[in-house]
């Protein structure tokens, strides 16, 4: 956030540095994060709870708790995402390309769909 000063007055100026001052101070008072988060584990801890349970599994939740429930469910579905799985799938003509089944099919096993093969002539485990 940049503010021009050079078109402010004096007045406002003043009344400029006044603000930021009082920011400052509000800023000064509040306690660090770390301690703050450390208080938050102790008092779930007491109830029984863990952090996690209580806000969801990313920290990136756990920071945001207003929003946890609409995060925590976006974040346990991005979890997988990336996760292999063994291919399900092998191209005869190539054994290298594999296809695991999930996303789209690659273009040599649509290729021999098109030409009216079934999808188990190319299961692995047959």
């Amino acid at each position: 956030m940049s503010i021009n000063i050079e078109g402010l007055s004096a007045k406002e100026l003043q009344a400029l540095i006044a603000k930021a001052n009082k920011r400052k101070k509000t800023l000064a008072k509040r306690k660090p994060v770390a301690s703050v988060r450390k208080k938050l584990v102790s008092m779930a801890k007491a109830e029984g709870y863990t952090v996690d349970e209580l806000f969801g599994t990313s920290r990136q939740v756990r920071e945001k708790a207003g929003t946890a429930a609409k995060k925590s469910a976006s974040a346990r579905r991005s979890s997988a995402k990336g996760t292999k799985v063994p291919p399900k799938y092998r191209n005869p003509a190539d054994t290298s390309q594999t296809w695991a089944g999930r996303g789209m099919p690659p273009k040599w096993l649509s290729a021999e769909l098109a030409r009216g093969k079934k999808l188990e002539d190319f299961a692995i485990n047959k």
